[in-house]
């Protein structure tokens, strides 16, 4: 017989005058993973955070092992066995990994000193459970964001939590990362620890949820036992509509080659030697395990990071990027896998985020002209179908997918040949993705030359016209969309022989 562990009646949360939870109820069972799906904005990071202690409800009421939770704290739900690993990691970056660890529950010995052997000892092992290959003494603040995560959930685990919640655990882990979490998902689960997880990533849900419910616009929809769900079903359940495709069909129309990459080689991020090709309207999917090297080759063409050998040709001509403005100056644009930490001003309205790097479009004799950057907002607001009151909203307000979307349109209005997307649609739900897809499409067919880095699989093979895989910060292999499978894609990413379809080039 199941045992409900967490109870949550009635919930109910503004935002000013923003209701983001309008009486959300939900029931956990010990031993079970129990997956909360929706769109963003549906209310699940609010639910979350109440439930952890982080948000205070209006009203409704919580009860855990059947004891009311009055005045919850994080701290309180942390006594009393909740645990939470959010999607964005909030270590501290001057401390190390296992400072960091530390801080979620060490116990002092009686002279209140610290034993540092012991410490990194026990940090040491909390990693290796979860899979993690990082040192103890490492400061966490130059580690990549998939390493952040994975040092959270360790973390999360050190209290011996009987609920655990995983707001978008793999959203920023590689294939070999995510599988070592979802063992720990299975680990935990065996020892009846119940387990709350947040995915927008359907085969996730599917693979380890033995429950699910739905939330939309702040309500409670459903709750449902994953047997016999389908995915359709749950897409209508959060979107209250039919979505028949998530990837557009695209027959790419491929003109003259925009960029071609030689030999491109960056010691300080462990490049070595890449060689590509990019068309007029072709979406160049880059795949690879997390410290493949992808984003660090990304970095170096657009001038973010030295180069110490190699040659950039654009439509022909040997080009010079010593810098992020020599890249839009020549045409390309990034847009950076972290869009709260280096895609946008968190604090800065959408406007003055939309046109942050076309700032000389909208200037007159040095002076910004306010007017002419709001009609430009305003422009790329409605042509991206971003979803917010109006252009002076704050974009760190903005729903995952929505945040995507500004960013996107400030390097849009850059005017470029060239379009280098790191992870565009890490953390947003199906409906958002679908957008973000056809906008993706849309500017392909324009005549865009894309470069679309990502570690999510289905997407890589639903988007690309070839896929250019990386390993170890090498090119282990180009293959041709309609000639590649999930499984030569991993054989690549696992830094198995370089190996390129015969025609296919690079």
């Amino acid at each position: 017989m199941s045992q409900v562990v967490l109870e949550a009646s009635n919930i109910r949360k503004s935002f000013g005058g923003v209701r983001a939870l309008k009486g959300v109820s939900l029931e956990l069972q010990r031993g079970e993973v129990h997956a909360i799906a929706g769109e963003n904005g549906a209310g699940k990071s609010t639910l979350i955070k109440i439930l952890a202690g982080a948000v205070e409800a209006d009203s409704g009421e919580i009860r855990v092992n059947g004891q009311v939770v009055e005045n919850n704290s994080p701290e309180k739900a942390r006594s009393l066995g909740v645990g939470i690993v959010y999607q964005q990691p909030a270590l501290f970056p001057d401390l190390s990994v296992a400072e960091n660890i530390a801080l979620a529950g060490e116990r002092k010995n009686p002279w209140g000193r610290v034993n540092w052997r012991a410490r990194r000892e026990h940090a040491t092992t909390l990693l290796q459970r979860v899979g993690a290959r990082i040192r103890p003494d490492a400061l966490a603040g130059e580690l990549t964001i998939a390493e952040q995560q994975l040092v959270e959930i360790a973390k999360a685990l050190d209290a011996t939590p009987q609920v655990l919640i995983l707001d978008e655990p793999t959203a920023a882990l590689g294939e070999q990362d995510a599988e070592n979490l979802f063992r720990i998902v299975a680990d935990l689960k065996a020892q009846q620890t119940t387990v709350v997880y947040i995915t927008h990533r359907f085969e996730e849900l599917f693979r380890l949820a033995d429950r699910v419910t739905v939330l939309r616009d702040g309500n409670s929809i459903e709750t449902r036992g994953m047997t016999g769900v389908t995915k359709n079903e749950l897409i209508r359940l959060m979107v209250g509509r039919e979505l028949t495709a998530v990837f557009p069909d695209r027959l790419p129309d491929l003109g003259k080659t925009l960029l071609e990459v030689r030999a491109l080689s960056s010691r300080s991020q462990g490049v070595k030697s890449v060689s590509l090709t990019l068309r007029q309207g072709e979406i160049l999917g880059m795949a690879g395990l997390i410290g493949s090297g992808r984003t660090q080759f990304a970095e170096a063409l657009f001038g973010l990071a030295p180069v110490d050998s190699g040659e950039v040709l654009i439509e022909g001509k040997t080009v010079q990027i010593r810098s992020a403005a020599d890249s839009i100056g020549l045409g390309i644009a990034y847009v950076p896998e972290d869009r709260r930490k280096h895609g946008l001003v968190l604090k800065m309205p959408i406007a003055a985020n939309t046109t942050l790097s076309s700032l000389s479009k909208i200037s007159s004799g040095g002076l910004l002209q306010f007017v002419e950057e709001h009609n430009a907002a305003c422009d790329f607001s409605k042509r991206m179908s971003v979803k917010a009151p109006s252009v002076n909203c704050i974009a760190g307000n903005l729903s995952g997918g929505n945040q995507q979307k500004v960013a996107l349109a400030r390097w849009l209005m850059t005017e470029p040949k060239i379009l280098i997307l790191d992870e565009p649609t890490q953390g947003i739900d199906v409906g958002a993705k679908a957008e973000i897809y056809s906008l993706i499409a849309e500017l392909a067919e324009r005549g865009m030359g894309i470069i679309m880095i990502s570690s999510d699989m289905t997407e890589i093979m639903g988007m690309s016209d070839r896929i250019l895989v990386m390993a170890k910060g090498e090119v282990a292999g180009v293959v041709d969309r309609c000639e590649a499978t999930p499984e030569m894609v991993l054989e690549f990413a696992l830094g198995h022989p370089a190996r390129v379809l015969e025609g296919q080039g690079v």
